[in-house]
């Protein structure tokens, strides 16, 4: 008789992202709280299509479904709560605040130390299948500071959860 794998009824793969949500949730502490240490910066990707994501009009306009921010020198007012964290950023020499809730969440990137993490998208999200918008704010040119990495160009590691999932 062959093994076969039981229903995962504890929903270990929720509790994985969660926790690892958790880190991303740290490094915004302590970045909100000490700033940035060293040349620490975060590549932050997220679904604006999202419940409890507020962004202003015109950036729902020119991403719809996904955005990735970079927070490294010319952010403000970054707070982080438990379930998620505002801050303003200049767009185009236009200041915005966003609100990000954790659940919202899609890709946390750190190319100071090669270090990623990407989380699955949620039931709802999977409808929307969101392609990489990368969106610099007012940083320095790319050229000067470099370009997020894009999906598996990344170079250090990335972890995805769905490497541990078994195939039903």
């Amino acid at each position: 008789m062959a093994d076969t794998p039981s229903q995962d009824l504890m929903r270990y793969d929720l509790m994985a992202q969660e926790a690892l949500k958790g880190v991303v949730r740290k490094s915004l502490e302590i970045a909100g709280k000490e700033g940035l240490p060293g040349e620490h910066h975060f590549y932050i990707s997220f679904r604006t299509n999202a419940s409890g994501v507020q962004i202003s009009d015109r950036l729902k306009e020119q991403y719809p479904e996904e955005i990735t921010i970079v927070l490294q020198h010319q952010f403000w007012d970054l707070e982080v709560s438990e379930k998620g964290f505002s801050v303003h950023l200049s767009f185009n020499k236009v200041p915005e605040r966003l609100v990000v809730p954790f659940s919202a969440l899609l890709g946390f990137f750190d190319p100071s130390v090669q270090f990623g993490l990407q989380f699955a998208q949620n039931e709802e999200a999977v409808a929307a299948a969101p392609g990489e918008e990368t969106v610099p704010a007012d940083e320095p040119p790319a050229g000067e500071e470099g370009e997020p990495a894009k999906s598996g160009e990344a170079g250090g590691d990335v972890v995805s959860l769905d490497a541990f999932r078994k195939n039903k």
